[in-house]
C-alpha cells in the first residue's frame, strides 16, 4: 500500500457496546480511562510505524463530560491533534448483544451520524483501514508495519490475528491465550466509497454478527502468532485472567516497562474477581450484570 493513499483508524468503541447503555458508573470510566491511559497508550506510541490515527466513540451523553474531554487533551498533547478524533454518535461495529435485525439498524444509525464527523479527517485516500482497539487490550509493537504490508495486495480485505497473551494488570503476569474462536483484533480494509455510505459499509463487512466471524465474511488473512495482549483488571465485563483458554506462563514485551495497576474496585468486584471463572459466568447468566450489582 506504500503507493496508494490510505487512512489507518485504530478504533477504540470506549462506551456504549452491550446491554445498560453500554457503560457502568462514572467510577468505572475513570478506572476505564486510567487503564488505557497506563496500558494502551504506551503500546500505541511504541509502534515503529506511527502512519495511523486514533479514533474513539463515545454515546452523545458523554459529549462534554470534563473526565472525557481531559482525556482527550491527553492524547492529544501525545500524539497530536491531527491523530486524535472523538466521535459521539455510538458504536460503529456491529453489536452482537442485540438481536440481529436490532444491531443492524443500530450500526447504520451510529454510521449514518458518525460519517459526516469523519469525513474531513479521511481526506483524500483510496481505502480505510479499520483496526479495533479494544480500550483496555494491546498489540505488540510491530503490528502496524505488519498489517499494512498484510493489506498491500489489491484483494486482501481483512486481517486478524488469532492468538495472542493475558496479562494481568495487576501483577504484570503474562500467560498465553488461544481462544476456540475468532477474537477480536482484525483490521478491515474499505474502498474509501464503501466506507463513507453507511448502507454500503454494513454490507461490505457481510454484515458479521460477531467478530467471530468478521474476516470470514471477507476475503481476509489470519495469523497465529501471538499480535495481541489481552488485559485483564478486575473492571472486565467478560474477560478474566482465570478463564479456560489461558496457556502457560509465556513473557512478552507489549506491556514491559508499564507498573502494576493500582485502582479502586468495588466490595461487588472485590467478590467476583476472587471467584472461578465458571462461577462468575454462571452468575452473571442467573442474575444478569445489573442485578447481580444489587445482590452482592
Amino acid at each position: 500500500m506504500a503507493t496508494e493513499k490510505f487512512k489507518h483508524y485504530f478504533y477504540v468503541p470506549f462506551v456504549g457496546l452491550g446491554l445498560y447503555g453500554g457503560r457502568r458508573w462514572n467510577p468505572w470510566l475513570k478506572n476505564r480511562i486510567t487503564i488505557f491511559n497506563q496500558f494502551v497508550v504506551p503500546s500505541l506510541l511504541a509502534q515503529t510505524n506511527q502512519n495511523f490515527s486514533i479514533w474513539v466513540s463515545w454515546r452523545p451523553q458523554e459529549k462534554g463530560e470534563k473526565q472525557v474531554e481531559n482525556f482527550k487533551l491527553l492524547l492529544i498533547s501525545l500524539f497530536g491533534r491531527d491523530r486524535v478524533i472523538f466521535t459521539y454518535n455510538g458504536v460503529c461495529f456491529w453489536d452482537d448483544k442485540f438481536p440481529d435485525d436490532e444491531a443492524h439498524e443500530k450500526l447504520i444509525t451510529n454510521l449514518h451520524h458518525t460519517i459526516g464527523e469523519l469525513m474531513d479527517d479521511i481526506g483524500d485516500v483510496k481505502n480505510v483501514l479499520m483496526t479495533i482497539q479494544p480500550s483496555d487490550d494491546c498489540y505488540y509493537k510491530g503490528m502496524v508495519d505488519e498489517v499494512q504490508r498484510e493489506l498491500k495486495p489489491r484483494a486482501v480485505q481483512a486481517f486478524s490475528y488469532l492468538r495472542g497473551f493475558m496479562g494481568n494488570y495487576q501483577t504484570l503476569e503474562t500467560i498465553e491465550y488461544n481462544p476456540e474462536t475468532h477474537p477480536p483484533f482484525y483490521t478491515i480494509k474499505f474502498p474509501k466509497e464503501i466506507f463513507i455510505d453507511p448502507f454500503k459499509h454494513a454490507q461490505y463487512t457481510g454484515p458479521y454478527h460477531s467478530h467471530e466471524y468478521a474476516v470470514d465474511k471477507l476475503n481476509g488473512r489470519t495469523t497465529e502468532s501471538r499480535g495481541f495482549l489481552v488485559g485483564c483488571h478486575g473492571e472486565n465485563i467478560s474477560t478474566h485472567f482465570n478463564n479456560p483458554y489461558g496457556g502457560k506462563p509465556s513473557s512478552t514485551d507489549i506491556i514491559e516497562g508499564c507498573q502494576p495497576l493500582k485502582i479502586r474496585y468495588s466490595i461487588r468486584k472485590q467478590i467476583m474477581r476472587r471467584l472461578p471463572h465458571k462461577v462468575q459466568r454462571k452468575l452473571r447468566y442467573i442474575f444478569g450484570e445489573k442485578l447481580l450489582s444489587k445482590i452482592i
